[in-house]
Parts: structure tokens; C-alpha cells; sequence
């Protein structure tokens, strides 16, 4: 194993073992504890106690963040002819159909984000198996498949996500950068966590938050009280 650098290991000194934080002071720790040169992402993994491979179980859903994400959020509007000038006055990077649906065909996904109208999913199911592995596949469920690309396109814009839980009970989402202040990550935080906790399904049982983490890239993980989530 190889040896922490004296600047890794004044990091790692910063985060007490066995302490639980409040989000607040989770958001603070991350900016000091995160050396990176680049901007790093700011994400908070949620072990739930549900069984995901039980439909009346499973937990998806989207946030706004308050705070927005940090990144410039690149989204492909896909829809008729009649809709491209709204979905670009509205924020979309790209907006059209035919044309993108070949260049995703030819293997261009160089975006975060599709978002299309109910009446053109016909034209992109065939291309499901290139967008589903890259997360990039329309759903009504995260509101990426709607009447008011408009609307949906400026909310993805603002800071809107989609989330849900993986098949170990895990969450795990981005919901900022270091370079945001610690007030605004907590807020995101906060406000991510809420919504988690609103999902609550009926059938699960016993403790549902197990525990929840704040991380930044490659930095070390800061376990967060859940009572600071309520």
C-alpha cells in the first residue's frame, strides 16, 4: 500500500472517525478536505433500507436544486419541428429529431440530458440500447417525457436531477461542485434529502435512511447524522 503524502494525511486528519455530522458541517468539511485541481463534484451516497428488487419498494424521483449544480447541464431536446425554436429559446443546447436520432445512431451522445415529447418516443425506442446504458433515456418518471419541453428543458437547467436507488439499496447523486459555496451544498443537500425522505415507500420496514455520505471526487467520505436530514 502506498504512503499518504503529508498534505493527504493532514486531509484525512480533518475527518474524526466514528463522528456524525450535521449537513452543514459536512458541506464545509468537503471544500477543505477535497486537493483536486479541477473543479470536483460534491456527492452525497443515501444506503436505504428497502429491497429494490421489490416494485412497491423502489425509490425514484427528481429534486430541484436550490443551488443549481454547479455544471453547465448540456440537454437535446428531441421533438417535432413545431417545438425547436421554444425548446432553444428555453436553454436546449440542441434541439431537433430525425437528425439527432442518426447521429446518436452513428454514436454521438455528447450530451447530459434528452428530454422529448410523448408523440416522438415511437422514433427513439430503437436507439433505447444506446441511450439506457448511458443514462440518457427519456422517462415520464423524471419528467424528461412531457407536453412542455419548454418547461422541462429550463428546469434541467436550473438544477432539476433525477435519482434513484441502485440495486444494493444504495442512492448516489452529484448535487453540487466544491467550487459552490458550503451554504449552497447544504442547502442541496438538505433539500436532495428531503425529497428522499418524502419517498418513503409504505412496505418498507425498520430504520429506512441506514446512513448517508458526503463526498467530494476522490476524497475521503464524511458520514452524516440522518437526524440532521429531518
Amino acid at each position: 500500500m502506498s504512503k499518504l503524502t503529508k498534505n493527504q494525511k493532514a486531509v484525512a486528519d480533518k475527518v474524526e472517525a466514528g463522528r456524525l455530522y450535521t449537513i452543514a458541517e459536512a458541506a464545509a468539511l468537503v471544500k477543505e478536505i477535497t486537493t483536486t485541481k479541477f473543479d470536483a463534484s460534491v456527492d452525497v451516497d443515501v444506503r436505504l433500507g428497502v429491497d429494490p428488487r421489490k416494485a412497491n419498494q423502489m425509490v425514484r424521483g427528481v429534486v430541484s436544486l436550490p443551488n443549481g449544480t454547479g455544471k453547465v447541464t448540456r440537454v437535446l431536446a428531441l421533438v417535432t419541428p413545431d417545438q425547436e425554436a421554444a425548446a432553444k429559446e428555453a436553454g436546449a443546447d440542441y434541439a431537433g429529431l430525425d437528425e439527432y436520432i442518426e447521429k446518436i445512431k452513428g454514436g454521438w451522445t455528447d450530451v447530459d440530458v434528452i428530454i422529448t415529447m410523448p408523440s416522438c418516443m415511437g422514433k427513439i425506442g430503437p436507439i433505447g440500447r444506446i441511450l439506457g446504458p448511458r443514462g440518457l433515456m427519456p422517462n415520464p418518471k423524471s419528467g424528461t417525457v412531457t407536453m412542455d419541453v419548454a418547461k422541462a428543458v429550463k428546469e434541467v437547467k436550473q438544477g432539476k436531477i433525477d435519482f434513484k436507488v441502485d440495486k444494493t439499496g444504495i442512492i448516489h447523486t452529484s448535487i453540487g461542485k466544491v467550487s459552490m459555496s458550503a451554504d449552497a451544498l447544504a442547502g442541496n443537500a438538505k433539500e436532495f434529502l428531503a425529497t428522499v425522505i418524502k419517498l418513503k415507500p409504505a412496505a418498507a420496514k425498520g430504520a429506512y435512511i441506514k446512513s448517508i455520505f458526503i463526498s467530494s471526487t476522490m476524497s475521503k467520505g464524511i458520514k452524516i447524522d440522518p437526524k440532521s436530514a429531518d
